[in-house]
């Protein structure tokens, strides 16, 4: 039985595609499954921001092929672990959870590492470098991640 593992931020475009793209490349696709999805419905069947698909394939990931969707409450369900990019979707998920087993599956993805944050920005309204920063800190919370599921 595969494991599941659920990346959540705002819009999915940005920081969930990316966390989704960075965990499956650092994992055994035959015993996890990675998804991601947003608290807010804005970009649905969209792709990714060009922004995360240009810093994922500067790493060598192809993220383009992700379609962004939004979290719903059968992934509670569906899903093992979710990881929430900041406070606000956490807050957003928890609000949606039926029980305290589900309230249980939610973390802050940035919990896993010590990178001196625990929410990892949002990048859309800035610049390229916004889009690396979000990379870096979210590699090193998959590394964790990656290895905890092994």
């Amino acid at each position: 039985m595969k494991t599941k593992v659920l990346m959540v931020c705002l819009g999915n475009i940005c920081r969930s595609p990316l966390a989704e793209g960075i965990l499956t490349s650092k994992v055994d696709p035959a015993k996890v499954f990675v998804d991601s999805a947003g608290t807010a419905g804005y970009h649905v069947g969209n792709p990714p921001d060009e922004r995360s698909i240009a810093v994922a394939k500067k790493y060598g990931l192809d993220i383009s092929h992700q379609k962004c969707r939004r979290f719903s409450e059968i992934d509670f369900e569906a899903f093992d672990y979710i990881y929430a990019m900041d406070a606000s979707n956490f807050s957003n998920i928890i609000k949606l959870a039926r029980s305290k087993e589900q309230e249980r599956k939610v973390k802050l993805l940035l919990d896993e590492v010590d990178v001196g944050l625990n929410e990892v920005p949002d990048p859309y309204y800035g610049g390229e470098d916004g889009f690396e920063k979000v990379f870096q800190m979210v590699d090193i919370a998959c590394e964790a991640i990656a290895k905890k599921l092994m």
